[in-house]
């Protein structure tokens, strides 16, 4: 049984929220994090990377980033920049790209749900990318960026947003990176309790993206509890924001890998043991997008080719028979060396919104061989998920981003 609850959010005032919403924190650098600041100051990235407000002197960690960030987000609501709703709501956050679209309610869900694997993980954290976004929700006493959960489509859920999409919505813009973004406020008491009656008969919630944001989300409110012993599960900080997508509408993209070299074959060494565990067929010039799962693209040496792995290394297992783990046991580490993909300096990631091009680019720059990748599907996911397993990493890249700034959680709201 899946709890989640409305919530009296802080969001944009009208007119704001195209200058407001931002992409997650963690899709900058700090030099790229910087120049956004500069071309829009209103952009919450601002808030959610404050180390822009200081000079390179300034460590991105440093205490006084976060109390940045904290007096930076009480300046803008005092300034009207955020309006908080008068009682709590559900929202409908739809994401238009590409010719597809994705709509998600935006609720908060229990921490303690995420703690009995209700809501279910496919990837591990770590601790130290946690504690950034620990202290800063901490500093803001505010959750500042959705946790993007998934769960399996229902009927009365479809009819739910169908029913509300009907209606005006909130907010209604694009981005500069062409996103269309729609919202909308579901006060109805009848409208949201029948929402939240639906997703008590739904056994499980996936985290698709997200997951370092959610875990210290959750220790934020562990912190809460221990600091309030009196706690009785209702209070705020029992919960976090998130937004829920049906899976039917969700969009995994590519996450492909490029190499910086090949561990002292030459190309046609190369080749010769590829072929052991793949077919190996030359493609051409032109960029090649792997078709279907077991297949991937390579691009060597000026040359596309089409690899195909061999049914001897085939798996049914939830994990082994991921592509990503596919390329990695017979190819990456036994071939190329490349053990531990997470902290290998030889390996590199391109996220599937970059296309094909970029894998030719990195290749005729700094690296010597790139891999395109078949996509995992939303179902692999959810059945690493149940298995109680982890995929590798990289494994997923979801497109588009959540926005941060449309929607704030407060933890102290009563």
């Amino acid at each position: 049984m899946a709890l989640i609850r409305p919530f009296a959010a802080y969001r944009p005032a009208k007119g704001m929220e195209s200058r407001i919403a931002a992409l997650p924190y963690d899709v900058y650098n700090r030099q790229e994090a910087e120049q956004a600041v500069r071309e829009n100051p209103d952009s919450f990235l601002a808030i959610d990377r404050a180390e822009t407000g200081f000079g390179p002197q300034v460590d991105t960690y440093a205490p006084e980033v976060y109390r940045r960030a904290d007096e930076l987000l009480r300046s803008r609501i005092a300034d009207g920049h955020f309006i908080r709703e008068e009682k709590p709501c559900f929202y409908l956050y739809r994401q238009t790209f590409q010719g597809r679209s994705q709509t998600g309610i935006v609720a908060c869900a229990s921490i303690d749900d995420y703690l009995d694997n209700t809501i279910k993980k496919h990837e591990n954290t770590r601790e130290d990318k946690e504690l950034d976004r620990i202290r800063h929700v901490d500093a803001c006493n505010m959750q500042t960026g959705p946790i993007f959960l998934a769960y399996r489509a229902k009927d009365a859920l479809r009819e739910i947003t169908a029913q509300t999409e009907a209606e005006a919505p909130l907010y209604d813009f694009v981005s500069e990176d062409g996103v269309g973004h729609c919202v909308w406020v579901i006060g109805d008491p009848d409208r949201i309790e029948r929402i939240r009656k639906e997703f008590e008969k739904i056994p499980a919630l996936y985290i698709a993206d997200g997951h370092h944001r959610c875990a210290s989300a959750v220790k934020v409110g562990l912190m809460r509890r221990e600091a309030h012993p009196e706690y009785t599960g209702q209070e705020e900080f029992n919960y976090f924001l998130a937004v829920l997508f049906p899976d039917e509408e969700l969009h995994i993209m590519d996450y492909n890998r490029v190499v910086r070299d090949l561990n002292g074959y030459t190309e046609r060494e190369f080749l010769e043991k590829i072929r052991e565990n793949f077919s190996v067929e030359k493609m051409g010039t032109e960029p090649y997008r792997p078709e279907r799962k077991g297949t991937f693209g390579m691009y060597l040496g000026g040359q596309w080719y089409r690899l195909t792995a061999s049914e001897a290394i085939l798996s049914a297992d939830a994990v082994e028979g991921l592509d990503v783990s596919l390329l990695q046991r017979h190819l990456l580490e036994p071939i190329l060396g490349i053990g531990d993909p997470r902290t290998d300096k030889r390996i590199d990631f391109v996220g599937g919104i970059r296309g094909l091009k970029e894998l030719e680019r990195r290749v005729q720059t700094d690296m010597k061989a790139a891999f395109a990748m078949y996509p995992t599907s939303i179902e692999e996911l959810f059945a690493v998920a149940d298995a109680g397993r982890l995929m590798p990493p990289k494994s997923t890249w979801f497109e588009p981003k959540l926005r941060s700034g449309l929607f704030l959680h407060d933890l102290e709201q009563r």
